[in-house]
């Protein structure tokens, strides 16, 4: 089997090119590197079934020989990149979308798109299930992330209806491990910079917005669950366990032996007040669920973010 993994220098994206050459896989990555790093491939470039092509996919998509999957990651995903990035996450979203597309459907490929909980926007629905539409301000600063994967999600459902694609779309809630960039702007690495540096966590509005927090190889998990699944509409996939950013920056302090104190900043416009998937869905369709605990990916993350400041 042969799989494109656009943004497969990302986060996640490394991650997954990683599982994949895991099960015999033939890998080929595209990323431009504008928030990933060639860094994350670091454990898996050398490998004979792995390859990577420096590529902005908003752009035509040129690949020589067969493939069996279009893995669609390709994004800014934190709101720090996409509020710098704006027209570049809204091209990625809807060119970039187009042209993968139009890859798996030169290439006979399926399709997975790489959703996220943001099509929600800020739910007026607790927890979100997957026929909810959502509540998105498509002029805020955070619509240009909310409404490219609105679009890319449509975009995918027309090639579905109209080409005959075979696709998946999954819609991740907030994941977390290995490879997070310190300075993205996410809550958990973010806290566990200022944690480890003995610098004041910094929580927004007062703390009791919630979110809910899924560990890298749980959401791994879950999309090779989803790859081997028939199921052509959106999917969440996601810890259900919900906690607050102030619940959940005292943890941090505490899993790191911090004595860092926590300071309140005004809360940026449009953030969602709630966040929890409803993950029925999954549960029946997939048989999968998050395994790893909330407290046991914080440690391990936590581990991983003091090994990479000795490296």
């Amino acid at each position: 089997m042969r799989v494109l993994v656009t943004g497969g220098a990302g986060f996640i994206g490394s991650h997954l090119c990683e599982f994949l050459l895991a099960r015999d896989f033939e890998v080929v990555c595209m990323d431009n590197f504008i928030t990933g790093s060639p860094d994350n491939l670091a454990a898996i470039a050398s490998h004979p079934r792995f390859s990577s092509v420096r590529h902005n996919v908003s752009e035509y998509i040129r690949l020589d020989g067969p493939l069996d999957w279009v893995l669609h990651l390709a994004s800014p995903a934190s709101p720090l990149d996409y509020l710098e990035l704006p027209i570049q996450t809204l091209k990625v979203g809807a060119l970039g979308t187009h042209n993968a597309l139009g890859t798996a459907k030169a290439k006979g490929a399926r399709f997975l798109l790489a959703s996220t909980s943001e099509v929600y926007g800020d739910p007026l629905v607790h927890s979100q299930r997957e026929d909810y539409w959502g509540n998105v301000n498509p002029v805020g600063p955070r619509g240009v992330y909310d409404e490219a994967k609105r679009f890319a999600e449509a975009m995918t459902m027309a090639y579905h209806r109209a080409h005959g694609i075979d696709t998946r779309i999954v819609r991740i809630f907030n994941t977390f491990g290995s490879r997070m960039r310190a300075n993205d702007g996410r809550a958990i690495p973010t806290f566990i910079t200022q944690a480890l540096d003995g610098a004041p966590l910094t929580v927004f509005g007062d703390g009791s917005q919630t979110r809910s927090f899924q560990y890298i190889s749980d959401l791994i998990d879950g999309l090779w669950r989803l790859m081997n699944a028939p199921i052509n509409d959106p999917i969440n996939i996601g810890n259900p366990q919900e906690m607050t950013l102030l619940e959940l920056a005292k943890r941090i302090i505490r899993l790191s032996g911090s004595r860092s104190e926590i300071v309140f900043r005004p809360l940026p416009q449009d953030d969602p007040k709630v966040r929890q998937p409803d993950i029925g869905r999954a549960r029946a369709l997939l048989g999968w669920e998050p395994r790893v605990d909330t407290d046991e990916g914080l440690r391990l993350t936590l581990d991983w973010f003091r090994g990479s400041r000795r490296a």
